[in-house]
């Protein structure tokens, strides 16, 4: 799908969302038809990612539209580029997360943010957990770096860590 009929597309089941968000239906089931749901997971998202988003900016007024869009491009490019258009078929569980307290280099959550980041990318987020959630973007709030830029940051720097903690403490 060339790229701007995908995200005129995912525009419209976004808006749909917030419609239906507004309207009392707030699930990802009651959110998003069977169509919808169909078009999300040939982008590599799914109902339950944009449910969250949806969410989330309608109780706490962020994510943006943007971020939305730039986060679900960046995925949608690793399910297509890498992963090949395949699911992975598997789904982390919450268990296999660093605690919200871990830490690296005296920073609380980046391990837990890092884990979070690799799984968004592989689509293997637990329906529990959400990528762009209040902690996650408390957690870069005051950095020069927002949610697409630490996943990206993620996706470049593979399996380096060290890499990615060196970047995120030079983005204060």
């Amino acid at each position: 799908m060339h790229d701007i009929h995908w995200e005129k597309r995912f525009r419209e089941v976004h808006d749909h969302g917030v419609a239906a968000w507004t309207s009392g239906r707030r699930s990802p089931r009651s959110m998003f038809g069977p169509d919808e749901a169909a078009f999300l997971s040939t982008i590599g998202c799914s109902a339950q990612e944009l449910f969250d988003f949806v969410d989330d900016a309608l109780q706490y007024g962020e994510p943006d539209y943007p971020t939305i869009l730039r986060c679900t491009a960046i995925r949608r490019a690793y399910f297509l580029d890498v992963e090949h258009g395949k699911h992975a078929g598997k789904t982390a569980s919450m268990s296999d997360l660093p605690a919200k307290s871990a830490q690296v280099d005296g920073i609380a959550w980046l391990p837990r943010m890092i884990e979070k980041a690799r799984l968004k990318l592989r689509g293997e987020m637990p329906a529990d957990l959400m990528y762009g959630c209040g902690g996650d973007r408390q957690f870069l709030r005051g950095r020069r770096i927002d949610l697409p830029g630490f996943l990206e940051l993620v996706r470049d720097s593979g399996d380096d860590d060290r890499r990615i903690i060196d970047t995120y403490k030079s983005k204060s």
